[in-house]
């Protein structure tokens, strides 16, 4: 402090008053505190000129004769620890006329004229601390919204070792003692977190300085452009859209003839065993009441509120509509619910629009409608699903333009332009949501005729290839425009969970031919299990998340589907590790099912973590919810196929009862908002994917498995059915068989 008062005091030239106004927020300083100088009260007379009158200001003059005040050093004596002297406080430049600043803030034929220095009204102060605050508060926001920005604060700002820093995603659970940095990095060696964190540090904070420093060059290069120019590239690059819409568009003139191929194992038989027909019964009554809420309800909408009984849209859809109702297509149909088939058909015929002008996330409109329209046409034959998937999938087609071929994840579905999350690191794509296009695709290209949509989903293949990728980990981003990875975080969860679904998929669909999306899958499979992979200290398997070669030992709810992934591809594993992922798969299982058992409505939270104590429990109150989600009876599935041990039907019922008791109301099925209460909080949304995926998961369970074989089918991320790709000759010598 003295520091400062000795520099304010040494000033020759005018000193600007926001920086003068930033003294009083010194060190010390409380809220409310009073603004006058030590042993004066409110009430003591001030001078005309602000300035207590036994400190006469100097009033030295501008060249031009206008007046330029500066802080006295009898005020500058009067200061504290904890206040600001408002006498101290002169204006920097005044006219006469009472012109200049203090004069334009001070209003027009209302301003109040003095003789002498004029005192800044408390208006004025105010706004000039305003615009110091909205200063400072831009230069760090700038700072907080560079990629990695945590790891910029404490690496670059600070100049601190990064040997001496913790990780900024490292946060170790409730309960965990207190570690200095030597013990964390030890402790975290001990957890198999790969490679070395301090030289991790060292190559984040280069990576880091490097983004940050290309950032601030082309912010530069756009500040020097003319607006007229900002305005032409604008321009070229709408044109440029336009030009690749209408090269995209140009081979779909008409659909060419296809011969249907009536689907194998869709004629569904009932149970030999009474108590799993009843069972099976069940399920098909809790889809008819969540179908006929939201028909009553929420009706051409995309979801429906089941508590306030009205319609439900995410902005993930943007302004297409029946989210519900193309989800549930292929559900109504495997359950012979014809009549709610034929309704949901005759509303796509008449209803369905994609010429909207909206933005939609590609990833969700992909899995959801594009692959509920696949899978409603392989199944009925319908000629409409065929048209409206294709239509739709040429509507996607500009998300790829970009330099790399990585498509945007969000696309405005008029003017075709893309762009990305903003909290994504860098604008970069997502794992999960570009890694999950390649089945439906895949398909689309099968039913049009076209090889385009194989081509783009094929060209990800080639971007991902000729990556380095770190401990052999797919990092969750990517940027489009550069083709690189922006932050080194991975996870088999949320924001990389189905890219890797889709390799073992891409592989099967392909009739085994796919030999390069095998290799990747098994690849992969091999680095999760030695970096992310880990046990508890009750013997409970979990895959954390790995973060810049550090682990977080949290394991999300979607992360669950990864125990029916292990278990469906340990028929393509060499021989010697089949068994091995089969008792994987079995082992993820158990683990997303004591998430369930261990809360008070044995339904699972969103996440759960295994640090500070705890196991397979949710510690953050934001972790704790339930959206009627799907994982877990998907592994429930494919382990119940693959094994038919007895326990995955018990827990699959379990699960039943669970929804019955806590999520089912008079207006359909709600999530809840804390599965740890004693009593219900809704959310009030009954998710599309409920009826897509969970309920049908649930029905397969407590089906015969020569409903949707395994050996012809594929599921895609939002369980609608694909059929593997075969040459026309096989297929019907298989049909024969």
């Amino acid at each position: 402090m003295e520091n400062l008062t000795n520099f304010y005091e040494g000033l020759q030239p005018a000193v600007c008053r926001a920086c003068l106004c930033a003294r009083g927020a010194a060190p010390g300083r409380r809220p409310g505190a009073e603004l006058f100088p030590q042993g004066r009260s409110a009430a003591q007379p001030r001078g005309s000129g602000g300035l207590d009158t036994q400190d006469p200001a100097p009033q030295p003059r501008t060249p031009s004769g206008g007046e330029v005040w500066l802080l006295s050093s009898a005020a500058l004596g009067h200061w504290t620890a904890g206040a600001m002297p408002v006498g101290g406080l002169l204006p920097l430049f005044s006219s006469p006329a009472g012109g200049g600043l203090g004069g334009g803030l001070g209003g027009g034929g209302g301003g109040r004229k003095v003789s002498g220095p004029a005192a800044l009204r408390l208006t004025e102060k105010f706004v000039l601390l305003l615009v110091f605050s909205a200063f400072i508060t831009l230069c760090f926001g700038a700072i907080f919204f560079l990629p990695d920005s945590s790891k910029l604060l404490s690496g670059v700002l600070f100049h601190s070792s990064p040997a001496l820093q913790p990780a900024a995603d490292h946060k170790p659970g409730p309960g965990a003692r207190a570690e200095d940095a030597a013990e964390g990095r030890a402790r975290r060696r001990e957890e198999g977190a790969p490679g070395d964190p301090e030289a991790a540090l060292e190559d984040n904070l280069a990576r880091i300085r490097e983004n940050h420093e290309r950032a601030l060059r082309e912010a530069k290069e756009t500040l020097q452009k003319l607006p007229e120019e900002i305005q032409r590239d604008i321009l070229l690059e709408k044109k440029k859209v336009a030009q690749d819409q209408l090269r995209d568009k140009a081979p779909f003139r008409g659909l060419p003839p296809v011969d249907f191929v009536p689907p194998i194992g869709v004629e569904s038989r009932e149970p030999a065993d009474a108590a799993i027909r009843e069972k099976r019964a069940k399920i098909k009554e809790m889809m008819k009441h969540a179908w006929n809420n939201y028909k009553g309800y929420a009706w051409g909408l995309n979801e429906l509120k089941p508590i306030s009984k009205g319609g439900h849209s995410s902005s993930l859809f943007g302004n297409i509509k029946g989210a519900t109702i193309v989800d549930a297509l292929d559900t109504l149909f495997i359950m012979e619910m014809k009549n709610e088939f034929e309704e949901a058909k005759s509303w796509v015929e008449e209803n369905l629009d994609f010429n909207v002008n909206a933005e939609i996330s590609v990833f969700e409109v992909n899995i959801r409608f594009v692959g509920g329209l696949l899978s409603a046409y392989y199944l009925s034959g319908e000629e409409i699903f065929r048209k409206k998937a294709v239509e739709l999938g040429v509507k996607l087609l500009p998300a790829f333009h970009t330099p790399s071929g990585i498509p945007w994840a969000l696309l405005n579905m008029k003017s075709g332009i893309g762009r990305n999350w903003p909290w994504a690191s860098g604008g970069s794509s997502i794992l999960a949501e570009f890694g999950t296009l390649h089945l439906e695709f895949m398909h689309l290209s099968h039913l049009s005729g076209n090889p385009i949509f194989a081509e783009k989903v094929m060209n990800i293949r080639t971007v991902l290839n000729k990556l380095e990728k770190p401990q052999g980990l797919y990092p969750n981003y990517l940027n489009p425009s550069s083709g690189q990875w922006g932050q080194h975080h991975v996870s088999v969860g949320g924001l990389g969970d189905s890219f890797y679904e889709y390799l073992l998929k891409a592989w099967l669909m392909s009739d085994k031919t796919d030999l390069e999306a095998k290799k990747m899958y098994f690849d992969a499979v091999q680095a999760i299990e030695t970096h992310l992979i880990r046990k508890s200290s009750s013997g409970l398997t979990y895959i954390a998340e790995w973060k810049g070669g550090l682990l977080e030992h949290k394991m999300g709810h979607l992360t669950c589907f990864a125990g029916g992934m292990f278990a469906l591809g340990a028929d393509g594993a060499p021989e010697a590790m089949a068994q091995h992922y089969l008792e994987l798969g079995a082992e993820i299982a158990r683990t997303c099912h004591e998430s369930y058992n261990r809360t008070f409505m044995k339904l699972g939270p969103e996440a759960f973590r295994f640090d500070g104590g705890v196991e397979a429990i949710a510690t953050r109150q934001n972790e704790k919810y339930y959206i009627l989600r799907p994982e877990v009876m998907e592994t429930y599935m494919y382990m119940w196929r693959l094994t038919h041990d007895p326990k995955y039907r018990k827990w699959a019922w379990e699960a039943v009862e669970a929804l019955e008791n806590h999520c089912r109301v008079n207006g359909g099925y709600s999530g809840l908002r804390d599965v740890y209460l004693l009593h219900e909080s809704y959310d009030d949304v009954q998710q599309s994917f409920f009826l897509a995926e969970t309920l049908k998961y649930l029905y397969l369970i407590f089906s015969d498995d020569d409903l949707l074989p395994l050996e012809h089918w594929i599921f895609n991320s939002e369980a609608h059915l694909l059929p593997i790709l075969r040459k026309e000759k096989k297929e019907v010598e298989i049909r024969e068989e």
